[in-house]
């Protein structure tokens, strides 16, 4: 197990998560494709030409799973009973197919469960940056962790 019971966290702690992805061609074509997206911004490399960005985007929503991804291991690996909500998606700057993306995050807020006397919610702030050092995606989670067990 990687991640930690509630009572390790405290407010104010921050990761910088080891685990960095360069982000694949194929990536942003089978989210896209498997949630039927048909955006033509993240899949016709000639439609995306001629807008702004001058290239395809990546799919937004591949980008926050990928932060979210990143952070588990340190986070919420084999201690989730359930994530709560994800608030604030804020996706500033564009990922584009070749971008590498770090994830940090922060404890925002703690607080015991009151339906579950062996559970604590955590608030999780998570930003995704690229190799630019641009933000491209930050959120929020709420999740219900695990108490250390008994000994």
């Amino acid at each position: 197990m990687a991640g930690r019971y509630f009572e390790a966290w405290e407010v104010g702690d921050a990761i910088a998560h080891r685990l960095r992805r360069t982000v694949t061609e194929t990536d942003n074509l089978l989210l896209s494709t498997l949630t039927h997206n048909t955006q033509p911004l993240h899949l016709d490399a000639e439609y995306a030409a001629g807008t702004e960005f001058g290239r395809i985007v990546v799919n937004g929503l591949f980008t926050f799973a990928l932060m979210i991804g990143i952070s588990v291991e340190d986070t919420t690996e084999g201690v989730l009973i359930a994530n709560l909500g994800y608030d604030g998606v804020k996706m500033p700057n564009p990922v584009f197919i070749g971008d590498t993306l770090r994830v940090e995050t922060e404890i925002v807020a703690l607080r015991s469960s009151q339906s579950r006397s062996a559970a604590g919610i955590v608030t999780f702030a998570h930003r995704a940056i690229n190799q630019r050092n641009e933000l491209v995606c930050s959120c929020t989670r709420t999740a219900l962790l695990q108490r250390r067990p008994a000994a």
